[in-house]
């Protein structure tokens, strides 16, 4: 539940300026999420998102950049406890998730503005990563596998 929850956070922040926990608690009580301020907090935290300002001159959550300083990608605990397994074949990576997960899963990966992902496709429990070339489709499995190891 958690994890569902916390992925269903990521994608409320992606399509909505959400600027303060109250929205967020608005947001997932409207979807059957009964969560009380703490549990919020403790879940924005966890993601790590933070405030950034917007053109209408408030703040809003948004998801910090998928890279750290030395360029090696990052997910979140919940991004990575996500993804069942992943796979590829000439220039594109298949991630298998937990039904429901996928667009959360896709988010991130799109957030690592990594220069050999063209884009993403999202299903229900199925990504379609399309790369530049085969080579880079191995790397980006690569990784992802990686960081599944490492949550």
């Amino acid at each position: 539940m958690k994890i569902e929850r916390q992925n269903r956070i990521l994608e409320l922040v992606s399509k909505y300026e959400i600027e303060t926990q109250e929205d967020m608690m608005e947001r997932l009580r409207a979807e059957g999420y009964m969560v009380t301020q703490a549990t919020v907090s403790r879940d924005l935290k966890e993601l790590k998102l933070t405030k950034s300002l917007t053109a209408r001159g408030t703040y809003r959550y948004s998801v910090t950049s998928g890279m750290n300083q030395t360029g090696s990608v990052r997910l979140n605990n919940a991004m990575a406890d996500s993804i069942l397994r992943v796979d590829y074949s000439m220039n594109n990576v298949v991630i298998k998730t937990y039904p429901g997960m996928a667009q959360a899963v896709a988010f991130a990966v799109d957030s690592l503005n990594m220069h050999s992902i063209l884009g993403c496709v999202a299903g229900d429990d199925t990504i379609i990563v399309v790369t530049r070339d085969t080579e880079s489709s191995a790397q980006i499995s690569e990784k992802i596998r990686e960081l599944m190891k490492t949550f």
